[in-house]
């Protein structure tokens, strides 16, 4: 245990000493302050065109005359030129586009034309304009007053949330359940990369330099490759908690309204059980990244370059980025869903998948308890077997490995 101690230690002082350790320490949280700025920024004109776009109009229909109104950047121009001589003008003007408007325009679509590729929001706004007023017309062609009909629409209908507990009713808030699911989920998939390519990258270092063949003579594959793992993840815990801490300073120091998308964030954290998630963002956090840094240790003692580590990584990562995909795209809708439970059972997809539901509030206490064991068995089970690889190719040089080869390492006896 003091061999393992001592590797942990080495592991966990050098790492922290390196500048480029400090560096990022400080430079994540005032990137991502500058980034809650800047977005808040662009976000402020992101549903306008960049640029002033004029749009002329053939109308062979004549039900759209002066009816296009013009908006920021977007102006446009009635005209009765045929089609071939508007079109010629878009050679020489980036900036200048032609709106075909049949007389058969219900049945197919409209054409738009443009030198290059328009962007989606010009073209929406045509079509939105396009659209609300051939409803108004048809309204009117059917003698139904579109007055009402527009004070009708604006009479919309709010849906607020409410959640029953034993201690009473409480605001929901699904859009910060939903929000702290994803970020959790992005979050331990990252570090699951970031810190177990750490690890990997260690172990081809110390076998390439030749220096694990002296490390050998003193302790214990096993123990070398524990104490790798737990020097690296202790890093990753010390990144992470002063990330968190020096982003609320940063944020706060920034202190304006583009700083609102973090800190009321953290305002709202105070509607769900942050306690709760954030030891269960720590169970996951650690036990995914032993399970998984196992198993890049035992790829990275098979391998003599980086070059060599992608056809074992392609399918140790598969499950995790696949239940990443899912968590971002349909996991957070539906997080009772029979899929996002397995997925939350099974140890190599289960602290991404648990981490979406986990905000929502709707597992069951027997459902994480079983997780967890199968975290923790899935842990110990990766281990032996990624032990059994280590102690057999770290000592293994100027060959590739194959699959088969790695099966002939587990068996081979003491």
């Amino acid at each position: 245990m003091k061999k393992v101690l001592l590797i942990i230690q080495r592991e966990y002082v050098t790492r922290v000493r390196k500048k480029a350790f400090i560096v990022m320490l400080l430079a994540v949280p005032l990137l991502l302050a500058g980034m809650t700025k800047l977005i808040a920024y662009v976000a402020k004109d992101s549903n306008q065109v960049s640029k002033p776009q004029t749009v002329k109009v053939i109308d062979e229909s004549h039900e759209f005359e002066g009816k296009l109104k013009n908006v920021k950047n977007i102006r446009f121009i009635p005209t009765d030129e045929p089609l071939e001589k508007a079109k010629t003008g878009l050679k020489d003007d980036e900036d200048l586009s032609v709106l075909l408007i049949s007389k058969d325009y219900a049945n197919k679509p409209v054409q738009f034309f443009s030198k290059k590729k328009p962007s989606f929001i010009l073209t929406g706004e045509v079509e939105n304009q396009m659209n609300q007023i051939s409803s108004t017309n048809t309204m009117l062609a059917n003698h139904i007053d579109t007055a009402l009909i527009n004070k009708a629409q604006k009479n919309k209908v709010t849906v607020n949330a409410m959640e029953v507990t034993e201690t009473g009713t409480k605001d929901a808030d699904v859009g910060t359940s939903m929000g702290v699911g994803i970020a959790c989920a992005i979050l331990i998939y990252m570090s699951l990369f970031i810190y177990g390519a750490q690890v990997m990258r260690g172990v081809i270092e110390e076998k390439t330099s030749r220096i694990i063949e002296v490390i050998i003579s003193s302790v214990k594959p096993f123990q070398l490759m524990l104490g790798k793992i737990i020097g690296v993840g202790l890093v990753g815990l010390t990144q992470f908690t002063a990330w968190i801490v020096l982003s609320v300073i940063a944020t706060k120091v920034a202190g304006n309204s583009s700083s609102s998308g973090i800190m009321g964030a953290l305002q709202t954290l105070q509607n769900i059980p942050f306690g709760y998630i954030l030891g269960c963002f720590l169970f996951y956090f650690i036990s995914g990244y032993l399970l998984y840094s196992a198993l890049f240790a035992a790829v990275g003692s098979a391998v003599d370059s980086e070059t060599e580590t992608q056809q074992f990584m392609f399918p140790i990562t598969l499950p995790l980025l696949f239940t990443y995909l899912l968590s971002v795209t349909v996991l957070f809708r539906a997080p009772d869903s029979p899929l996002a439970v397995w997925l939350s059972m099974i140890p190599f997809t289960a602290p991404v998948a648990m981490m979406v539901r986990i905000p929502f509030g709707g597992v069951a206490p027997w459902q994480l308890a079983l997780s967890m064991s199968l975290m923790v068995a899935g842990f110990l089970f990766t281990t032996y077997v990624a032990a059994r690889i280590y102690r057999v190719g770290v000592l293994m040089y100027g060959k590739k490995a194959s699959y088969k080869e790695l099966v002939k390492w587990f068996f081979y006896k003491e």
